[in-house]
């Protein structure tokens, strides 16, 4: 008996061969950055569903959202911004629409990819008639396959990347932003259902950890500007805020460093552990913890706005009036 399969599970039957295939042929032809290593689950690897989607790409596609690697568009960034009129609903079909969800989830850790992807859908409603996800627009530059690239992905509340590691000593292939609005604009002080609030409740925790003179050191009231790839800008011959990490004891410092593992932890294993080695590398002991308590939601001394900032990284958390948060970790030059 002939069996009648759905249109849709052919489609998705013929994307995972093709998959296969596109995965076999990058391993042949030596794509392989230091995060790939294309073994018995390489069609998993969100670098070779890249290469597919751009393999799958049209002219008139390709007009939109296509760039030479070192177009100067590749490194901008914002908290609310379209880098292309690629609008992900608009522009591509359906099977390219599920690649681009795939690469994105592929970047995200199993344990928050949902939360994100939430978040995204939530924080991306109604833009110009499209909705959630598919309002987003996305950017590639280079050529996946042949050589570097980078797979860009924008929109109200995000910005990530991806680039084969192609863009040496930059985690993430370069800067990112991340953020949330859960509720109203202004949110309450214990951000309810904010997906990243988490991270400052453990930030605070450090806080709560130092003596009185190191909280005081730690306190400021001078907080970057948000002003688009300057607000990632990372330090060079200036006053770094805060306490510095060599200022603290065995015990806190295990604890900042805990604070790095887990506002790391929503990205995919590869790209956390290449931040924590280019900090590392850079000595934990340079990074320096800031909390602005000029900046507090309801004058509660739980600090929304913090940054953890040395000489390769950036990270600055914003939670007022709500979550912001522009990240820069790269190997000083």
């Amino acid at each position: 008996m002939a069996i009648s399969l759905p249109g849709r599970v052919l489609t998705e039957l013929k994307r995972r061969e093709f998959l296969k295939a596109t995965a076999a042929g990058l391993a042949a032809g030596g794509f392989c950055g230091a995060r790939i290593g294309f073994a018995a689950d390489a069609a998993a690897q969100p670098e070779t569903l890249v290469s597919q989607l751009y393999q799958s790409l049209t002219d008139d596609q390709k007009k939109l959202m296509a760039f030479e690697y070192d177009h100067p568009l590749r490194q901008e960034i914002d908290n609310n911004w379209y880098i292309t009129k690629a609008y992900i609903n608009e522009t591509f079909n359906q099977d390219q629409q599920a690649l681009i969800r795939d690469i994105f989830r592929g970047i995200h850790s199993e344990e928050y990819v949902d939360a994100v992807m939430s978040q995204v859908e939530h924080d991306n409603l109604g833009r110009n008639k499209t909705d959630g996800f598919g309002g987003c627009s996305i950017a590639l530059f280079g050529t996946p396959g042949t050589g570097k690239f980078e797979f860009v992905f924008t929109g109200r509340h995000v910005t990530r990347r991806l680039d084969g590691d192609f863009n040496t000593g930059a985690a993430f292939g370069g800067p990112i932003f991340y953020g949330h609005s859960a509720g109203d604009f202004n949110e309450k002080p214990d951000h309810p259902g904010n997906v990243y609030w988490y991270q400052a409740k453990r930030a605070n925790e450090l806080f709560q950890a130092l003596d009185g003179k190191q909280q005081q050191q730690a306190l400021r009231t001078d907080a970057r500007e948000e002003n688009k790839k300057d607000t990632v800008a990372l330090p060079a011959n200036r006053e770094l805020h805060g306490l510095a990490a060599s200022e603290m004891s065995a015990d806190q410092k295990e604890l900042a460093r805990a604070v790095m593992r887990d506002v790391l932890s929503p990205f995919r294993k590869a790209d956390a552990e290449e931040s924590m080695k280019i900090i590392e590398d850079s000595g934990f002991d340079n990074l320096h913890f800031a909390y602005y308590n000029n900046m507090d939601v309801g004058n509660d001394k739980v600090w929304d706005v913090w940054q953890i900032e040395g000489p390769s990284a950036v990270w600055y958390f914003r939670g007022d009036p709500h979550v912001h948060t522009w990240v820069h970790i790269k190997r000083p030059v």
